[in-house]
């Protein structure tokens, strides 16, 4: 556990787990339904309001631990937009040939099992009170 500079509200850890519980419904939603995991993170309701909660409540978890999850939450959403349209824009050419069709599938399972992982990762370190790493800039 890493020194922080306040204690975080009770609520606000409640309200975090909330937000990664809406992330691994979606997760969820992807792997049982027709969407694909990526795809029903990105564009999925519950991550598009859990997206929308960190943004609202991200003033109150700075200089607590809890900013790391949520820089985390937030850049894990939007990388995983980032990634999804680099795999679809770099196989649209080759779909003229088909080949590009298994390289967008293949490119998306990836981003998604990397979706998975980083919810995952990130609710058990929220649950062991350990903060995560965000690359030295604490905003997204």
């Amino acid at each position: 556990m890493t020194d922080f500079a306040r204690t975080p509200d009770p609520s606000l850890v409640t309200y975090t787990h909330v937000i990664y519980g809406l992330h691994a419904l979606s997760v969820l939603i992807g792997v049982t339904g027709a969407a694909t995991i990526v795809g029903s993170f990105i564009f999925g309701l519950p991550s598009i309001i859990a997206v929308i909660m960190n943004y609202l409540r991200r003033q109150d978890a700075a200089g607590t631990w809890l900013e790391s999850h949520f820089t985390w939450q937030i850049r894990t959403f939007w990388w995983a937009l980032l990634w999804s349209i680099v795999v679809l824009v770099a196989s649209a050419p080759l779909m003229l040939i088909i080949v590009g069709f298994v390289t967008a599938a293949f490119g998306l399972v990836v981003v998604g099992l990397w979706v998975l992982y980083r919810v995952l990762r990130g609710w058990l370190a929220l649950r062991d009170v350990r903060t995560l790493p965000t690359g030295g800039a604490t905003r997204a």
